[in-house]
């Protein structure tokens, strides 16, 4: 298998998908003749022309309004939003009509959109391009998140939900899109959006984690290995719907729970992984679950050393790590 970035791997998963399929269309600011503003979708306009690789407007709500529509008539539309920073003014959009179409029609009508967006901090991005949004989005019943953390789940994971008839939000972490390389399935590579992976079999404690802070807590997982701590990582790459067997069965293992993720802290994916352990695994616990998020701060800070500061890192992870394996 060839090694390629996170960023060609989802050139490609768009490219066999456009081609394997003339219901596919991708859509939105600059992804026609700039090829998109990380290059996601470079040349894609010249194989398969401007009705089918659509420059948009500047206009979030309009992108994924029309997206909605194509795709209740028979397409199916990627709607790429720049910065996932950027998707609030579509929210109204993806919450209330997209997530929403197939309850309301008692199911006689899908909704097959996947909205892509660049998301998360450690680019020096500051105010608007640095935000983490998916608790927003796997709070709504209707939608699907998916967060892929490597090269070959992005390929996957991304033919996935363009086949979905139903709307997935794909979020990229734009962090690792030419710093993450590994190993990409040629051809029709598919992985099915829900099962959790585990990253990294361990006995002493579950890091559970996704995106970016997938490839962090495995560097320290690494470290606390060498100090005699073995560490289960358990990669979700689907925050919608959930692989609760995966996390619960891993930490019945272990009997310890680290959470790590670049969102705010508060009501962010640690509290839902906490509560499910306490539905489902509590007796099996020999520590409370502990958390590394980013504090509760508004915004990331776009100067590098409170970027740095706010940030999860390989020594805070590590330190978490060395706490909770004492208890």
């Amino acid at each position: 298998m060839a090694v390629k970035r996170m960023i060609d791997a989802i050139r490609e998963a768009l490219d066999e998908e456009l081609a394997r399929d003339e219901s596919v269309i991708v859509m939105g600011e600059d992804v026609g003749v700039k090829g998109g503003v990380f290059v996601a979708t470079k040349g894609l306009i010249d194989r398969y022309g401007p009705e089918r690789v659509i420059d948009t407007p500047l206009a979030e709500s309009g992108i994924v309004g029309v997206a909605i529509g194509a795709a209740m008539n028979g397409l199916r539309p990627v709607a790429e939003i720049q910065f996932a920073d950027f998707i609030y003014p579509a929210m109204d959009q993806i919450i209330s009509e997209a997530a929403r179409i197939r309850y309301r029609s008692n199911g006689e009508w899908q909704c097959p959109l996947v909205v892509r967006a660049p998301y998360g901090a450690g680019v020096r991005g500051g105010l608007y391009h640095s935000q983490s949004v998916e608790s927003f989005f796997a709070h709504v019943p209707g939608l699907k998140v998916v967060i892929p953390s490597n090269p070959a789940d992005a390929k996957g994971l991304l033919k996935a939900a363009i086949r979905d008839d139903d709307p997935v939000v794909f979020l990229e972490p734009k962090r690792g899109y030419r710093a993450i390389q590994g190993e990409v399935p040629e051809g029709d590579y598919v992985v099915p959006i829900g099962p959790a992976r585990i990253a990294r079999e361990g006995e002493h404690l579950t890091a559970i984690a996704y995106g970016m802070m997938l490839h962090l807590t495995m560097q320290a997982a690494e470290r606390l290995e060498r100090e005699g701590v073995s560490v289960e990582v358990v990669d979700l790459r689907t925050l919608a719907p959930l692989d609760r067997a995966t996390i619960v069965e891993s930490v019945k293992k272990t009997g310890r729970a680290l959470v790590v993720y670049e969102d705010n802290r508060t009501l962010g994916m640690g509290a839902e992984v906490a509560a499910i352990l306490a539905e489902e695994a509590l007796f099996h616990l020999d520590a409370p679950v502990r958390r590394v998020a980013m504090p509760d701060v508004p915004a990331t800070p776009y100067a590098a050393v409170l970027e740095d500061a706010v940030l999860p890192n390989v020594d805070t992870i590590a330190q978490a790590m060395r706490e909770l394996a004492r208890v």
